[in-house]
């Protein structure tokens, strides 16, 4: 897929996207991978997809239906984006129903996993699927018909529905019928029993969609009436909370507001519907939903497929590689192990050594979560403060700062109510946390708090000590044993100091715009990553090695792009790992003959942002929340601290080499902006790798 522009310099944001979501699906197509990862990929590429029609595509379409004609930075209008993102799109998904109408089906069948048909089972099996459809399903289906009586229903964002052409057999009048299909309340799958099957294999499952028992079991729902005709669409709406911070006196409030009109919906910026969809049903919907055809997308798999990663809860092991597979990092493992209350704690090792954690290789839970629990139970400990912006549903990191606020500890949490899609989740964790007695603060008007850190104050003989956390990614227990990232346990003290200003300034009690070592953004950072820069470019001009390596999910900011050719130029060799967007070209003759690009994608999503500067063999490393974008640079709080520590520098290194080396998770890009995997040996594969080299 190529994505050259017209002036060759900077790659279409969007279109950058897109390819990340095409390695995402060629990825579950490889053959090593085992069936129900390969259903993992193909639902993430999906999910994926859905998010960015509910926000980018949505986006691009309200600048195009204003006739906005900003253009991007590689020339493109918005609508002429939107033409080229369809396309492509379009390409993607019919890949991608090919590939689960064949060969994973195939597989699935091969594994003992079937999908049924309604009209490919035995009359037998169809009446206990029919039984089920009056028992389970039929009593929460609500037909709503479209006359002039009843306008056109609201279709709610990203729900699976059916239209029918229904005719009344006394007045021969036909009328479209909607029914949203409730795959929320009785999910997608029906299983049914082996029994009725009447397979002896106890590995076996069968199942059928829901979607299917109910278009099957229509004359029941339709007593007295004729269906024509049935098929099944999906919408996707304009989804990106709009929030006038400026305007709201209460922020928990404006937001949970905002969510109400989300859950509702905005615009529709995307029709799925069935390949086979009659004409008839076809046009009252676009009529009914106000869309037009070129954001009509034609399926011929099943819709949402999504859904398919219900089929992991299937518990078959031998279908899906073991993830779960952290110890405790090797620094605390004596701790942890060590019951005697003299022996020394965290606490005592932090004062002799700073820790470089990098999970999920190094478990979360005897590490992070321990770090919380322990300061919550110690007396010594006066109080704690952290920031959460993504925190898993049963949350053992809440429960311990609840657990610190009842051992009467001062506890200050800074919940980023504005966390895209996770914004209800997060309002019901701080009114949970404001109610167990914690100081709860929102952040800064205007921009997001990003930043994953934690502080614990502890008093020792009489003075205050400052123990902290700074990590890649967030206090999420759940999140952490798939993602792959870093965190720092230390008490530097002049970091500690500039966590105290960071907090107080998110509390509101501080202008603090300067700190001594923390790059803050928006403040210090893009001035320093400038500065380490331009002494790279500087160094190499005086014929002095220099070399930049650098490891996070997007590079999209123009300034440090152009910086980065400069560089290339100048004779800095420059390795990027860039897992998402990537708007940079590599490999171009008299621009960037320097930089080699490459992306990870593996078991784990790579989430970890490392940058290391060769400065004249006296390297700095650094690692923290923020990718090279405008919006992390200049519209987020986000906090990136220094690696300091020899050995833990010598960790960073290696670990990047790791990554450089691989050659199985690996795609790297060319000159014209395209990816090509690299070759799939297993002798180098970076994520696997880890689990043995970590430890």
């Amino acid at each position: 897929m190529s994505v050259e522009n017209l002036d060759n310099k900077y790659i279409n944001r969007e279109l950058s996207w897109i390819q990340f979501n095409q390695r995402v699906l060629l990825t579950g197509m490889e053959k090593d991978y085992k069936v129900l990862d390969k259903i993992k990929f193909c639902s993430i590429f999906s999910n994926n997809l859905d998010e960015f029609f509910m926000v980018r595509v949505a986006s691009l379409k309200a600048q195009a239906d204003a006739e906005i004609q900003k253009k991007s930075l590689d020339g493109l209008t918005p609508q002429e984006q939107l033409n080229i993102i369809n396309e492509k799109v379009k390409n993607l998904t019919s890949i991608q129903e090919n590939f689960v109408n064949n060969e994973l089906r195939k597989e699935l069948e091969k594994s003992g996993i079937f999908i049924k048909q309604y009209k490919n089972l035995s009359k037998d099996q169809q009446i206990w699927c029919d039984n089920y459809f009056l028992s389970s399903i039929f009593p929460l289906l609500t037909p709503l018909v479209v006359d002039p009586a009843h306008p056109f229903p609201f279709i709610s964002n990203l729900s699976l529905n059916l239209a029918a052409l229904i005719t009344d057999t006394e007045s021969s009048k036909n009328q479209l019928v909607r029914v949203k299909i409730p795959t929320k309340s009785i999910g997608r799958f029906v299983q049914i029993p082996n029994e009725i099957i009447k397979t002896n294999n106890r590995r076996d499952h069968y199942f059928m969609t829901v979607e299917d028992l109910i278009g099957n079991n229509l004359d029941k729902l339709f007593n007295g009436m004729k269906c024509i005709n049935y098929s099944f669409f999906r919408v996707t709406r304009d989804a990106d909370l709009e929030l006038k911070e400026l305007e709201a006196d209460d922020l928990l409030i404006a937001v949970e507001k905002s969510l109400q009109k989300r859950r509702i919906g905005g615009d529709v910026v995307r029709l799925e519907v069935e390949e086979n969809i009659p004409k008839s049903i076809l046009n009252l919907l676009t009529e009914g939903i106000s869309i037009t055809k070129e954001y009509i997308y034609f399926s011929k798999s099943l819709l949402g497929l999504d859904d398919l990663n219900l089929l992991n809860k299937i518990n078959r092991k031998d279908l899906r590689e073991n993830l779960l597979i952290g110890k405790t990092n090797k620094s605390l493992k004596e701790i942890n192990s060590n019951s005697d209350p003299k022996f020394k704690s965290l606490f005592h090792l932090l004062k002799k050594e700073d820790i470089l954690l990098h999970h999920p290789y190094d478990l979360f839970s005897s590490s992070i979560e321990e770090f919380i629990n322990k300061a919550a139970d110690d007396p010594l400990v006066m109080a704690i403060k952290i920031t959460l912006y993504r925190v898993s549903k049963d949350s053992p990191i809440i429960e311990a700062l609840i657990k610190a606020a009842e051992n009467g500890k001062e506890v200050m949490t800074l919940v980023e109510l504005k966390a895209r899609f996770d914004e209800d989740n997060n309002i019901q964790w701080a009114k949970q946390l404001e109610q167990s007695g914690i100081h709860v603060v929102y952040g800064i008007i205007g921009f997001k708090t990003h930043t994953k850190i934690s502080l614990i104050i502890r008093k020792e003989k009489g003075r205050l000590r400052n123990y902290f956390h700074i990590g890649t990614g967030n206090y999420n227990s759940t999140t952490s044993k798939f993602y792959t990232d870093l965190g720092l346990l230390s008490t530097d003290t002049e970091i500690a100091s500039d966590l105290i200003e960071l907090f107080n300034y998110l509390s509101g009690f501080s202008k603090q715009k300067n700190y001594k070592k923390l790059l803050v953004s928006p403040f210090s950072m893009r001035k320093k990553f400038n500065y380490l820069i331009n002494r790279e470019i500087y160094n190499a001009k005086k014929g002095l090695k220099a070399e930049i390596i650098a490891k996070m999910n997007s590079l999209v900011d123009p300034e440090i792009i152009e910086l980065l050719y400069q560089a290339s130029e100048a004779g800095v060799k420059i390795n990027l790992i860039i897992r998402g967007i990537c708007c940079l070209y590599p490999k171009k003759i008299n621009l960037s003959e320097n930089i080699r690009v490459v992306s990870i994608i593996g078991h784990f999503l790579e989430h970890s942002r490392i940058f290391w500067f060769y400065n004249n063999d006296n390297p700095e490393a650094y690692i923290g929340s923020a990718d090279w974008m405008r919006r992390n640079l200049d519209r987020r709080i986000e906090a990136i601290t220094p690696i300091e520590d020899i050995k833990l520098k010598k960790q960073l290194y290696e670990l990047l080499n790791i990554y450089l080396k691989d050659s199985y998770c690996s795609w790297e890009m060319d000159s014209n902006g395209n990816y090509s995997k690299s070759q799939t040996s297993k002798i180098n594969h970076s994520q696997f790798d880890l689990i043995e080299k970590w430890h």
